[in-house]
């Protein structure tokens, strides 16, 4: 039987307050760095959080206005092969299914040309799972070396 290594962890609990997306960013950053992402893949991943949380700082309604982070590298041994990270909140929920998809020209002739966010978080990522429900919402990313 072949062992897994272990998989290392880092969380941040953070308040829901201005520019502490950048908090969160400056984490996967440095998280993406270590697993030997190349500058492009470190700041797709850095977008991806910094989307995630504001997502969360202004859609999740959640009481207690705090937003945890996790960051989890997985396999590989001295050098992991892949970076998960998990934004959860604990607001009010919504269904991933119901979001409508943003289309283009709706945004440009629209007023509201925001509304991309799920979009460029699966766009960023190798892969994306929205958990979401009365106990709020956890938006589960991850992206190999």
């Amino acid at each position: 039987m072949t062992l897994l290594p272990p998989t290392r962890e880092v969380t941040l609990i953070l308040p829901m307050a201005p520019d502490m997306e950048i908090v969160a960013s400056q984490a996967a950053s440095a998280m993406a760095s270590f697993v030997g992402m190349s500058s492009d893949r470190v700041d797709e991943v850095r977008m991806a959080v910094v989307e995630a949380c504001i997502n969360a700082f202004e859609h999740s309604r959640a009481a207690e206005r705090k937003v945890d982070i996790t960051f989890r590298l997985i396999g590989g041994g001295a050098r992991p092969e892949r970076l998960e990270i998990r934004v959860h909140d604990r607001g009010v929920g919504f269904q991933p299914a119901a979001v409508e998809e943003p289309r283009i020209e709706a945004k440009i002739k629209g007023d509201r040309k925001r509304g991309w966010g799920l979009k460029i978080i699966q766009g960023l990522m190798d892969e994306v799972e929205i958990l979401s429900g009365s106990q709020g919402t956890t938006v589960v990313m991850s992206k190999s070396r």
